[in-house]
Formats: C-alpha cells, structure tokens, sequence
C-alpha cells in the first residue's frame, strides 16, 4: 500500500530510497489524516485499548465534540487505512490496522549505520 515491497516484505525505510510519487500521495493522506489532535488521540485510544477494539460509544465522552463529528474523525482514519470498524447493532466498534502503523514506523525508521573500524594498523 506504501510501497514496493523490500527484501523483508514491507517498504523501504524513507532514509533509504527515494518515495515514488504514489507513495508520496498515499502517505501525505495518512499523515494528513494523523496531523489532527482530534484523530490522533482517537488513533492513540484505539490503539491503547485492552481487547483491541473500542465502541465509539467509549470514545465520544472523552471529548468535548458531538458524536457526528466523532464519526467524522473516525471515518477519516478509515479512509486513510489506520482503522477498520465493525457495526454491531447499533454501535460501531474500531480496531487499530496494525499493518499500516508497521509500515509507517517501518518507513520512518532511519537505518542502522555500520560501525566504525578501524584503520588496519591502528594502536588500540
């Protein structure tokens, strides 16, 4: 979704290769959808929550929002791929895509650098 696949079967880390411009369209809606405190503390409560999953029933009175605007803040992290949702009756429940977080850490994450040696014959 990110990317093409590195040889571990995820992206490659950013630092390491150049994004294509897909990519680059595809992570700005990601990172659009996380630069908003709403949603990332939404995300953060998902994420957080025992069980995996949450009803947007618990999310709403941690906020000072109407449930429609919860909704919408919600929609948005499921259209950018970090959550899914399932209905159940009337409420809707939300579970964290683990896959999308991976990669975005994954593509985030500078590579290890190798170490320093040194110089043949240098005093110890």
């Amino acid at each position: 979704m990110l990317g093409q696949d590195g040889p571990d079967g995820c992206c490659p880390a950013l630092l390491t290769a150049p994004l294509e411009t897909d990519q680059a369209e595809t992570l700005a809606k990601v990172f659009k959808a996380l630069g908003d405190p709403v949603r990332l503390r939404l995300l953060s409560m998902i994420a957080s929550r025992a069980g995996g999953e949450v009803c947007v029933c618990d999310l709403t009175p941690a906020f000072d929002l109407s449930q429609p605007t919860i909704s919408h803040h919600l929609k948005l992290l499921k259209q950018a791929g970090l959550i899914d949702s399932e209905r159940r009756g009337t409420w809707v429940y939300y579970r964290l895509l683990p896959e999308m977080t991976d990669r975005l850490a994954a593509l985030l994450t500078r590579p290890a650098e190798a170490p320093l040696t040194e110089p043949a014959g240098a005093a110890s």
